[in-house]
């Protein structure tokens, strides 16, 4: 492969290297030459070899691995929540919120739908506005200025925030392991992760100093109820991680709150009043449904700026519809009460489940948030095998691993939808398989 990139120029050595790519000559993963092999045998200057790697680089082709050299980008498929559509099994890995505790919509959308709204009105809800800026107002430091964003979800706005602030090879700490949707927006930005582990306390001191000392430019953290973990910022790994980043106010910090409403642990923030690059992301997708892609962001006013130009080339401003039902059902108390009610039920069938995993010989604690975080005692993909013979679909922590490999010995399962009786069911099959599992590696 070597030998076949041809070109004199910056533009044509990339060019020839997209050709390559384009044949099948040149695979996902595949290293480049190094700069100067290739400069000496092409007969131009190593700079010339440098800005064609750059060019590629930047249009996503290739990523850069410092002293790694660097490698056709990788586009492999990032596994995704949701149901296996597909399967006649019954899926325990879907992390959906229960579909019969989604409050009903229908009759505040009767209520809200009314005059169009059209080009040139204010992109935000006055009356969400308000109420969003009470509810950030009791988050956020009163020393911080903060102005709202309304996006499209909480994955569009972490998109439109580290696409404002970052440009490809710019490494990105994330939690490890790794909600889905964020190791999918960092591979498809061209971003490099770098893994900050997570224990039962949060995202770790010692795995963001060295993920600053490897100079990421933006931090994702999830302060409570972690996908896939359940795990929350305490109050004392907060405060020693806001230490940490006091040295780095130019760093941009994102929290996904995303279990906010729905939360049983109080909220702990790594955002320091000095912080200067910063943003507190909030949907409803959790407790008023998937299909609400609405999420509300609370950022310093440069990064609103920002995230408000990232806007603008597209759709402007989230439909208004959307935002005036949030706006209706959030501040309903018999909707809130329902909420409250669905958070209750989360969290004790959750309890009652990892109760019975216990007794079965596989100690399990319930976090916050929709899912179990499992420990086993092999790998669990082993045990997912076994339990899809038993009629179960369940997702292996290694999906969701950067480079934890502790975590592809755990189980997510999405248990708080099942009876007692299926529930009683699935924790004996879990407990087979993995001593099952067990005697065949012994």
């Amino acid at each position: 492969m070597d030998q076949q990139i041809t070109g004199a120029t910056a533009l044509e050595i990339a060019e020839s290297v997209r050709r390559l790519l384009d044949r099948g000559v040149l695979s996902p993963g595949d290293p480049l030459p190094p700069v100067r092999s290739l400069a000496e045998r092409l007969g131009v200057n190593r700079n010339t070899v440098v800005a064609a790697y750059r060019q590629l680089s930047g249009a996503g082709v290739v990523v850069s691995r410092g002293r790694g050299g660097t490698r056709v980008a990788d586009r492999s498929a990032v596994a995704q929540e949701g149901y296996a559509t597909d399967s006649v099994l019954r899926d325990v890995g879907t992390g959906n919120p229960d579909p019969d505790l989604i409050p009903d919509l229908s009759v505040a959308l009767a209520r809200v739908a009314g005059r169009p709204v059209l080009y040139g009105e204010p992109v935000i809800d006055r009356e969400l506005e308000d109420w969003a800026t009470q509810w950030f107002g009791e988050a956020v430091d009163p020393a911080q200025q903060f102005r709202l964003t309304i996006t499209s979800g909480a994955s569009d706005a972490i998109e439109r925030l580290l696409a404002q602030a970052l440009t490809r090879d710019d490494a990105v700490g994330l939690e490890d392991p790794c909600f889905l949707a964020s190791i999918h927006t960092v591979r498809l930005g061209g971003y490099r992760p770098v893994a900050i582990p997570v224990d039962d306390e949060g995202m770790t001191v010692e795995g963001l100093r060295a993920a600053l000392a490897d100079g990421v430019r933006a931090v994702v953290c999830t302060p409570r109820a972690q996908n896939p973990t359940g795990a929350s910022l305490t109050e004392r790994r907060a405060r020693r991680l806001r230490a940490v980043l006091a040295d780095h106010p130019y760093v941009l910090v994102v929290e996904d709150d995303h279990f906010a409403m729905l939360s049983g642990r109080p909220y702990h923030s790594l955002i320091g009043p000095g912080h200067r690059r910063w943003a507190l992301v909030r949907s409803v997708s959790k407790f008023l449904g998937p299909d609400m892609c609405l999420a509300v962001a609370a950022s310093d006013p440069r990064t609103a700026e920002r995230l408000a130009m990232r806007l603008t080339p597209g759709t402007t401003w989230v439909s208004h519809l959307l935002q005036k039902l949030t706006h209706a059902l959030v501040t309903d108390d018999a909707v809130r009460a329902e909420i409250a009610s669905a958070a209750a039920h989360y969290a004790e069938r959750n309890a009652a489940f990892a109760a019975r995993l216990s007794a079965k010989g596989l100690p399990t604690a319930a976090g916050d948030g929709l899912n179990l975080w499992v420990r086993l005692p092999v790998p669990a993909r082993a045990v997912t095998e076994r339990l899809m013979r038993r009629g179960w679909l369940a997702r292996p922590g290694d999906e969701f691993v950067l480079a934890d490999d502790a975590a592809a010995w755990h189980l997510r399962l999405t248990v708080h939808d099942l009876d007692d009786e299926d529930a009683e069911q699935l924790a004996a099959d879990v407990a087979t398989a993995a001593a099952d599992a067990l005697r065949r590696v012994g």
